[in-house]
């Protein structure tokens, strides 16, 4: 009888070891889930950092302001009882509403990392608009040619649109000239002349590293 006793409290404590040990793991878990979203507000920017070479190389080379600001890519934060996601026009998708958790393995996954900005408090109150303006763009194809299209957006395009109402960014004539050589970078170049298409050099558009210079959104911190 003791011995029944004795195996039963065994199995107890076990039982209570399995069961701490289960919520430790599940608490870590959406800890670590948790930390990506931690401070995030709804209507932040994720600024993409740029890499070295290919489009990313290219599209860095001749819109770089900022020594310490190098993005090729953006997103805007919608954060709700629903979910966290990333409302943003990429090749693959073209505009689209993906989680937040996704997004951000799809950066660490192509080795760029991910810079939060966020409006300046006197332009907060343009968050709800600029989000409802960038779902109802949800859909509509990615802009290849990254001349201004109604039909289609490239990400910067995107973000500016959503706030366009409020004039959060600005238009500005593209430039695809190599600061180092003063003549048209060569990707560009090829890039257009196999597309049958015109540099557009002098054409209004914007680009990451233009917005990210915008005097009416401050860095908030990397992810």
């Amino acid at each position: 009888m003791n011995g029944s006793i004795f195996m039963k409290t065994i199995l107890k404590n076990r039982f209570r070891i399995n069961l701490l040990f289960f919520f430790s793991i599940l608490f870590f878990v959406l800890s670590c889930k948790n930390s990506q979203t931690l401070g995030l507000k709804n209507g932040d920017l994720l600024f993409v950092t740029a890499k070295e070479s290919g489009l990313s190389g290219a599209i860095n080379n001749v819109t770089q302001k900022q020594k310490n600001a190098s993005f090729d890519h953006i997103g805007i934060l919608q954060k709700d009882k629903t979910g966290v996601f990333v409302l943003h026009a990429a090749p693959k998708g073209g505009s689209q509403k993906q989680n937040l958790n996704e997004f951000l393995k799809d950066q660490v996954n192509d080795g760029q990392k991910v810079v939060v900005y966020r409006l300046k408090p006197q332009f907060q109150k343009n968050i709800p608009d600029a989000i409802e303006k960038a779902n109802s763009m949800v859909g509509k194809p990615y802009n290849f040619n990254y001349i201004l299209d109604d039909n289609s957006y490239y990400c910067s395009d995107y973000i500016e649109r959503a706030f366009r109402k409020d004039k959060i960014f600005t238009l500005e004539p593209m430039t695809f000239i190599d600061p180092k050589t003063g003549k048209t970078n060569m990707f560009w170049e090829e890039f257009y002349a196999k597309k049958n298409l015109k540099v557009p050099e002098g054409e209004l558009g914007c680009n990451p590293n233009g917005l990210a210079g915008s005097d009416k959104i401050e860095r908030i911190k990397e992810l």
